[in-house]
């Protein structure tokens, strides 16, 4: 067996998922087949590409290196004989970028202007990716950096195409002299009398996410404040006022620290939503790929993940 494109969009198609069967359905494949097919893949490359848990799969530390040389190379046979001639030389055009809370946006920003030096971006931020959606519909914008949750996949018209960019774990941040400092991992009912922070409705199922994942842990927040801004609130944190479930790229303040929750019983995915009217497949795959390889320098620059995923990746696997 060689490897060709299509086993490469089968392994990009797992790891924008963090499912085998969601993968297969997104491109038209039974399970089994994309299972078979995955294993045969891990066959040639002589390792596992993927940890397949209970509620999906992520990707091993060799698979995020497969992952990231399989974009790049997607990229470049995708543009093969096509010109994108909205960002031909000599060519102007606007692309109206809106962002949630995401921090891959001021470096993504940096990469396009050295990029498509003709390409203006005009930047909305935007808090509820349900309001990124809606501005995409009403083609007030182009393109959104979003979020979704597993299970929970974002919703919208056909107008729209969205994309995974990464499936992470949400963390928690918490004072640093929190009498659970020590610990490697938090379980997440070790804070039910925690008073937390919790950001708005972002009309795509936070924070109904969060609290599903207390219920499960046995317990609902007793006292909870809505805040949104991260720089006060990392300093209500740090004064020791509360904790918050928290994106793990997170670069803590002093007197925060930022802890896995054991299990990791909560999840998000960084999404790219576009208008298929406005941005070509070309752009697209350009925008996916460069934002994809901003948060992997982002978790290099994150201790805190770097050593979860470590942990994570090299645990032992489960028995078949």
């Amino acid at each position: 067996m060689e490897l060709e494109l299509r086993h490469l969009r089968a392994l990009c198609a797992i790891a924008d998922a963090g499912s085998v069967g969601r993968a297969a359905t997104a491109l038209g494949f039974t399970q089994p087949a994309m299972s078979t097919q995955l294993r045969r893949i891990e066959g040639v490359l002589g390792e596992s590409l993927f940890i397949r848990g209970s509620t999906g799969v992520e990707l091993t530390a060799f698979g995020v290196e497969v992952v990231s040389q399989a974009r790049d190379v997607l990229a470049r046979a995708d543009a093969l004989g096509r010109r994108n001639t909205a960002c031909a030389p000599g060519a102007t055009r606007t692309l109206r970028l809106g962002a949630t809370n995401t921090p891959v946006l001021p470096n993504l920003l940096a990469i396009l202007r050295t990029a498509y030096p003709d390409l203006t971006v005009t930047v909305c931020s935007v808090y509820a990716t349900g309001e990124l959606v809606r501005l995409l519909e009403d083609g007030e914008l182009d393109v959104a950096l979003g979020v979704d949750y597993p299970g929970l996949e974002l919703r919208h018209s056909p107008a729209l195409a969205h994309r995974a960019i990464v499936t992470a774990p949400i963390f928690v941040a918490m004072p640093a002299d929190h009498p659970l400092a020590h610990r490697v991992e938090v379980p997440l009912e070790e804070l039910a009398d925690e008073t937390w922070f919790v950001t708005p409705d972002d009309g795509v199922g936070w924070p109904g996410a969060f609290y599903d994942a207390c219920r499960a842990a046995g317990f609902t927040p007793a006292n909870t404040h809505e805040f949104l801004a991260l720089e006060q609130l990392q300093l209500m944190i740090a004064k020791g006022l509360g904790v918050t479930a928290i994106q793990a790229t997170l670069r803590p303040i002093t007197g925060v620290l930022v802890k896995p929750l054991a299990g990791s019983p909560l999840w998000l995915r960084h999404l790219l939503i576009r208008r298929r009217d406005s941005v070509d497949d070309v752009l697209a795959e350009a925008l996916h790929h460069y934002t994809a390889g901003v948060y992997r320098d982002l978790v290099t620059q994150a201790p805190q993940y770097q050593a979860w995923a470590g942990r994570t990746y090299t645990a032992p696997r489960p028995p078949a």
